[in-house]
């Protein structure tokens, strides 16, 4: 009888450790856990402790429980800055999309210059909104303003206009400087989906006597859904967090009606000096965004189920 051949291993057969590789992966997300934790985490720990607490600016805390928060359903002020944010976002919001939508279809063409458009209408973005709205106060400033003195000059206005004096100008000026400063923003989100539609879907549609109408409706906008909704999920949050531009350009007025939630938050917390109130409000403005940030996303989880 022949002995078989003794198997020894190969290098192949030898079970491959992958312990250096989790000690790698560990390394490299190191950093963004403690960046997460320091900046993100921890203030939230901090606030959610605040807002327990009734915290004077100076002075000793002395913890209250949820009184902040039975206080805060009672108080109208906080109510009427988050109905008028919920009014600014739907605005601002429509008018962000209705500007950046042709803007993306027009930079979409295939022209020599596209380059150039893209570069016009995404230059506003780069620009802070505290030194835009500042930019905008001096615009709009009835004395020595630009648009007062373009006004005056057309012959259509008889005197400068004081549009920050009355509740509907002031709300649309600031609209009019937020749609100029971020629809280079919206149109590039939307440019990358309009480019990520394949030309041989649009090709099929044509051979299947689809109008460019129809196209557009039938073909682009449902291919597009997911960059509609990650423009759509930014615009509501910066909307929601609203703050600068109203606080530079307005100031809250006309008698407080255009303050916005955070604005309302700022008042509270470094104007009344009541760190835990303002804490608390804090809570509820995030468990709001978190609440419309979820809904989103499950309609959006729900439309990629139904296909």
């Amino acid at each position: 009888m022949t002995d078989l051949p003794e198997h020894r291993p190969s290098a192949e057969d030898e079970p491959i450790s992958r312990e250096p590789y989790q000690w790698l992966g560990l390394t490299l997300i190191t950093p963004s856990l403690l960046f997460i934790s320091l900046l993100f985490l921890l203030p939230l720990g901090m606030t959610v402790w605040m807002s327990l607490h009734s915290w004077p600016l100076l002075g000793t805390p002395r913890f209250i429980g949820g009184e902040n928060f039975v206080e805060l359903f009672g108080d109208g002020r906080f109510w009427r800055s988050i109905r008028f944010t919920v009014l600014y976002t739907v605005l601002v919001t429509s008018a962000l999309f209705l500007v950046a939508f042709p803007l993306a279809l027009l930079v979409d063409k295939p022209l020599r210059i596209a380059g150039l458009f893209r570069t016009i209408y995404f230059m506003p973005v780069v620009i802070g909104f505290g030194a835009a709205a500042t930019l905008w106060t001096w615009l709009l400033n009835p004395d020595n303003g630009v648009f007062a003195e373009l006004l005056l000059r057309a012959g259509i206005v008889d005197s400068a206009p004081r549009p920050t004096e009355s509740f509907w100008p002031a709300l649309l000026v600031v609209i009019l400087m937020v749609v100029w400063k971020q629809a280079g923003f919206t149109m590039v989100i939307l440019l990358t989906g309009l480019q990520s539609v394949s030309d041989d879907v649009i090709e099929a549609a044509k051979i299947d006597g689809a109008g460019p109408i129809s196209r557009f409706f039938r073909v682009t906008l449902p291919l597009m859904r997911n960059a509609i909704i990650l423009a759509l999920v930014l615009n509501v949050t910066w909307s929601m967090l609203a703050f600068d531009q109203f606080f530079v350009i307005t100031q809250g007025g006309p008698r407080n009606s255009t303050v916005t939630a955070v604005f309302s938050i700022y008042l509270e917390s470094f104007s009344s000096y009541r760190l835990g109130y303002g804490s608390a409000m804090s809570m509820v403005l995030l468990i709001i965004l978190v609440a419309i940030s979820a809904t989103q996303m499950a309609i959006l989880n729900f439309r990629n189920t139904q296909e």
